[in-house]
């Protein structure tokens, strides 16, 4: 079996080889489906949950989660079977457990949108809905720009027009930025993270209750996403706690996406040899460095932070490049455009369906082979880190820092870029 054999092109295969693959591992399955909508056959649409776990409760465990972000779980279901199929699992520490969550959103998957039933970005709906929301007054003043009215003729060229001008002024991070941290006002929108907690919300939640054993000292957490970064490569964002630890467990390209813990000590001499070797010094971020995304409103973390103090959380979100920018966020202008009429009767929405698995899914032999490669190198370090953190508590010490792996596997160069 190759590695293309592990994605899929559509959501029903992507699902079908999931079941099949967590079978064979001999995991426990359930299935938990989404109320109220179908796929574009008239399919059932759920949430499938695989346990890999002994008889007695598990010190430590890895999340594997896939389709956050619908569209982009093409890739995430991939590095799943793929994990299942090799086996992976076999190379944690014994006491490990693995938990994976195939199409976080599956409405968004089966339809190739990155959004929701409800058009929610799953990432930015992770907050108290009874606090104040965030000023979306900058967002507001581009939204029309962002889903004109009409997407041909003067109407569409004038909003390209006058987006063009805005990124000339201000830079492409910048317009990424504005977008990317979320809005709540417009449900037509970029990045819209709605007005209460989403059922893919909800559900997330109950599932961390029902499979996250009482007692558990450590949860790794890979959450898989794209569209950011150079193709193929897949930038290790932190977010939520312990961001010293995943540093020490995943070497030190990890950036992350919040203010957290200082940055873990490394030997500089060995730092930039790693840099020099890698040929990356000028786009590598440094140990410490922050992604180069505004900080978002409502991200997925904060789910976790409801589970037990003692279980110590390592959250990383594994980013993998796929167009350019531009591109990328012009296939979500379209799929807003789409979407913002309900049943819009046009001749655009095959291509714009088409161009929004495009921008979030490269169906080349490459890539996927790029993206399990490193999914499968991230999942070897975590199985490092989890075994130094157990180690250390039944000794009573801190945890030492696991081996640092050099043989990263890179294809493309990384740039210092957020989590969707």
């Amino acid at each position: 079996m190759s590695t293309c054999d592990f994605f899929a092109s559509s959501y029903v295969d992507a699902r079908a080889r999931f079941l099949t693959a967590a079978g064979g591992a001999g995991a426990r399955l359930t299935s938990h489906r989404l109320p109220g909508q179908l796929g574009p056959d008239g399919e059932p649409l759920s949430i499938d949950v695989a346990l890999l776990a002994g008889e007695t409760p598990p010190r430590a465990m890895l999340l594997l989660i896939s389709g956050t972000h619908g569209v982009e779980g093409f890739c995430g279901s991939g590095v799943q079977v793929g994990y299942l199929t090799d086996r992976l699992h076999d190379a944690l520490p014994p006491g490990t457990a693995t938990l994976l969550i195939h199409a976080l959103n599956p409405y968004g998957f089966a339809w190739r949108r990155r959004v929701n039933e409800d058009s929610i970005d799953l990432n930015r709906n992770f907050r108290d809905f009874s606090a104040p929301l965030p000023d979306g007054s900058a967002y507001e003043a581009v939204h029309d720009l962002l889903v004109p009215a009409e997407w041909d003729g003067p109407v569409r060229e004038q909003a390209d027009a006058a987006l063009l001008q805005r990124i000339a002024a201000d830079g492409i991070p910048a317009y990424q930025a504005l977008l990317q941290r979320g809005q709540y006002t417009r449900p037509t929108g970029l990045f819209y993270g709605g007005t209460e907690p989403c059922w893919s919300n909800r559900m997330l939640r109950q599932l961390l209750r029902e499979h996250i054993p009482a007692g558990l000292a450590q949860l790794a957490v890979l959450d898989i996403h794209t569209g950011l970064g150079p193709m193929g490569y897949g930038e290790p964002i932190h977010a939520g706690d312990g961001y010293a630890r995943a540093v020490r467990w995943y070497g030190p390209e990890v950036t992350r996406s919040s203010e957290g813990e200082a940055p873990a000590a490394l030997d500089e001499g060995l730092h930039e040899g790693l840099l020099a070797a890698l040929a990356l010094e000028d786009q590598l971020p440094a140990a410490g460095q922050r992604s180069a995304s505004a900080p978002i409103s409502g991200a997925m973390v904060g789910a976790f932070r409801a589970l037990e103090p003692a279980t110590a959380v390592t959250y990383l979100a594994l980013e993998f490049g796929t167009r350019p920018i531009l591109e990328v966020l012009g296939a979500l202008r379209a799929d807003s455009w789409l979407h913002a009429v309900p049943g819009r009767d046009t001749a655009h929405r095959a291509p714009i369906q088409a161009q929004m698995q495009q921008a979030f899914y490269v169906d080349t032999p490459a890539w996927k082979a790029a993206v399990y490669g490193r999914a499968a190198d991230f999942v070897l370090r975590a199985g490092r880190g989890l075994a130094a953190g157990m180690a250390a508590a039944a000794a009573g010490t801190p945890a030492p820092p696991p081996p640092l792996a050099t043989g990263i596997a890179l294809a493309g160069r990384p740039g210092p870029l957020g989590p969707w």
